[in-house]
This record gives C-alpha cells, sequence and structure tokens, in this order.
C-alpha cells in the first residue's frame, strides 16, 4: 500500500491547490488541519515543515530516494507532486515551460493580489475601527481586473492556461479566480474565463478538492480573535 502524504491544511485557495493537486493524481493522504485563525500555523513542529508560517505544506513519507521529505509552498509542493507522479505537467518541454510560466503567474500575481483585494475589500471594513480605504480598494479590485484579462485573453487562445492540456498550472489559478465575486469582479466582458472557470470547476476530484473541511471555514468580518491572529503584528 502507497504510504499516505500529510497534507498540513485548512479552507483557503492555497490550501485547495494542493487538495486538488492530490485528487485529481489520486495520490492518498491525510489531512492535518493547520487552523489559521486559532494559531496553529505558529506552533514550533509546524514552523519545523513550514517556516514561513504558512500552510499548506506536505510531508511525503515516500520522497526523493525512498526518504521522507516536507515541503512548503504551494507552487514548490505543486510542482514536486507533478514531478513525482509524472502527471499534469505537459508532456514536452515546451509544455513545461508554458506550465510554468503560469504557475509563476499565479504565486507572483493572482495569489497576492486576489488576497490583498479579499482583504480590503472585505475584512479591513469590518475590523475595530473599521480600515475602510478607498485608494487600496481600488488598486487591488482593479489589479485583479487587469491580470483576470490577461487570463481571459490567454483562454481564448487555449483550452486551458498553458495549452490544450489540464495541468498544475489550472490547478493553482482556479482556486482563487473561482473566487472572482468576492473580489468585486465581473464575467460579463470575460467568457473565455467563464467557460474555463465552469470546465474546470465541473471536475469531480476538483469539488472534492475544493470541498475538503469546507465546514470549518469561519467568517473573518465577525471573529474578532481570528483577526487578530491573521491581521495582527508577529
Amino acid at each position: 500500500m502507497e504510504p499516505e502524504i500529510e497534507l498540513y491544511y485548512w479552507p483557503t485557495p492555497n490550501g485547495w491547490k494542493i487538495s486538488i493537486a492530490l485528487e485529481e493524481m489520486g495520490l492518498p493522504y491525510r489531512v492535518r488541519l493547520i487552523d489559521i485563525g486559532a494559531g496553529d500555523q505558529f506552533a514550533p513542529e509546524f514552523l519545523k515543515i513550514s517556516p514561513n508560517n504558512r500552510m499548506p505544506a506536505i510531508v511525503d513519507p515516500d520522497g526523493p530516494d525512498g526518504a521522507p521529505v516536507s515541503v512548503f509552498e504551494s507552487g514548490a509542493i505543486l510542482t514536486y507532486l507533478a514531478r513525482k507522479t509524472g502527471q499534469f505537467h505537459g508532456e514536452t518541454e515546451r509544455d513545461r515551460i508554458a506550465v510554468a510560466e503560469w504557475l509563476f503567474w499565479q504565486v507572483g500575481g493572482v495569489g497576492p493580489m486576489a488576497g490583498q483585494a479579499h482583504h480590503f475589500l472585505k475584512y479591513a471594513p469590518s475590523l475595530e475601527p473599521p480600515q475602510d480605504l478607498p485608494y487600496a480598494k481600488d488598486r487591488y479590485r482593479n489589479e485583479v481586473a487587469r491580470l483576470y484579462g490577461v487570463l481571459d485573453r490567454r483562454l481564448a487562445e487555449t483550452r486551458f492556461v498553458a495549452g490544450d492540456f489540464y495541468s498544475i498550472a489550472d490547478m493553482a489559478i482556479w482556486p482563487w479566480a473561482s473566487l472572482w465575486e468576492g473580489q468585486q469582479q465581473t464575467l460579463d466582458d470575460k467568457p473565455h474565463m467563464a467557460r474555463w472557470l465552469g470546465e474546470v470547476g465541473a471536475r469531480p476530484a476538483v469539488q472534492r478538492g475544493r470541498t475538503l473541511a469546507e465546514d470549518r471555514r469561519g467568517d473573518l468580518t465577525t471573529d474578532r480573535k481570528a483577526q487578530a491572529t491573521l491581521f495582527g503584528r508577529r
């Protein structure tokens, strides 16, 4: 029996990337919930695995040369799992270049910008005292719109983001892009992104990964303790 990968996870877009990938790749895994609102990410034992105090992270007992390995950062985890299984990173070197381009586009652009959009549009105004900052709201709303315009133009040319094949780049982008409404975006002028969102979201493995521990998600607009943990200074 193949050893189970330990997935250190909380139901957020970054966590969904890896739960989706594990489901798509058919890898056995065990979930270790990291309640980020309660501060589990700062526990010394977790910091040994993820020194940046962020989830997701994995521990693969069957790592390189059969020895255990831990991996943190969602992009690094996705590329590791793709190499391990030989799945979802293209058949040719040109395919793999395209996958890397769009994966890094997500890691360096969509994730940070959409995350800041969520923060300033939804969470900051609910803080005590409220932090309703028009400049920040416009800045991140507009940058997410620009990025989704890039994505829509790409998807006008290809079925999936790296080409006509589904890859870890799609798995990385979809969790954030699927939350476009919370980022105050529209799909009215992005038909190709809308088509892709629906196609990827209909995949059974994506649905299983997306709903993993979804009942544990709280409401950050009202949970003062979680706000202090996530948005306070450390």
